[in-house]
């Protein structure tokens, strides 16, 4: 396998060198900043992942502040006690996307939400004690216990949480096949994910750095080449 400190070296020389590449890294909250994530902001995230999976981010953006309102500002507590009715209603609600099943999702991740909370604390806690070397576990109990959470979305949900760890995005893929590591252009097998996984491993006791910052460094050293400035405007738009 390639090393990082090359796949690092390629992606700076692309981005204008080294302190151009470190401009464009996502900070990585730490355990402590996880710890004190408010259940109702993690539903939130959920929620904006849920709708955002195959949809215009953009549409989800402008309309956010109608879905603070229509899902009671997601606190959990609040959701857990409306009926059906409510929910029901929702699908004609004009201030959100009007996606019967993904709406569906808020109620029964809000419940996935407090059974975490129930169990740890919080979920931020749960996150803030969760290796990212073993993100592969944490993605399938995210599918199996979550709703529509499954996939890319489970990825993304966690990497707009700040948690640390890799996105499977295509040119993370590239970058990893390019690197030598016998996986499929679509990593979407627990073979894949584990070897994936395994790599990220190998490249963090190398480098030192955190997963997000590897994934992020290794899908900048290959496909097309974004400037700087395009980046930061990109990841502006995404907060």
């Amino acid at each position: 396998m390639t090393s990082f400190k090359v796949i690092r070296a390629r992606a700076e020389k692309r981005k204008g060198g080294a302190k151009a590449l470190e401009k464009v890294l996502r900070p990585v909250a730490s355990a402590k900043a996880l710890a004190k994530l408010g259940d109702d902001r993690v539903l939130a995230e959920m929620t904006k992942r849920v709708f955002c999976a195959g949809f215009a981010w953009s549409v989800i953006d402008t309309k956010w502040l109608g879905f603070e309102e229509a899902f009671l500002g997601f606190q959990p507590a609040k959701l857990a006690f409306k009926p059906d009715e409510y929910w029901e209603k929702l699908t004609s609600d004009t201030r959100i996307v009007r996606n019967g099943a993904k709406i569906m999702s808020v109620r029964d991740n809000g419940r996935f939400v407090q059974e975490i909370a129930r169990e740890h604390g919080s979920f931020g806690k749960f996150l803030a004690a969760w290796p990212s070397s073993d993100e592969v576990s944490l993605l399938d109990l995210l599918a199996k216990r979550g709703s529509r959470l499954g996939g890319n979305t489970g990825q993304m949900l966690l990497r707009f949480l700040g948690w640390d760890g890799f996105v499977t995005s295509r040119d993370v893929i590239a970058c990893l096949r390019d690197a030598g590591l016998d996986i499929a252009e679509e990593v979407k097998s627990k073979r894949d994910l584990a070897k994936v996984q395994a790599q990220f491993n190998a490249w963090a006791e190398e480098s030192g750095l955190p997963y997000t910052h590897i994934s992020r460094i290794c899908a900048m050293s290959i496909g097309e080449n974004h400037t700087s400035d395009e980046i930061i405007e990109r990841m502006r738009s995404d907060t």
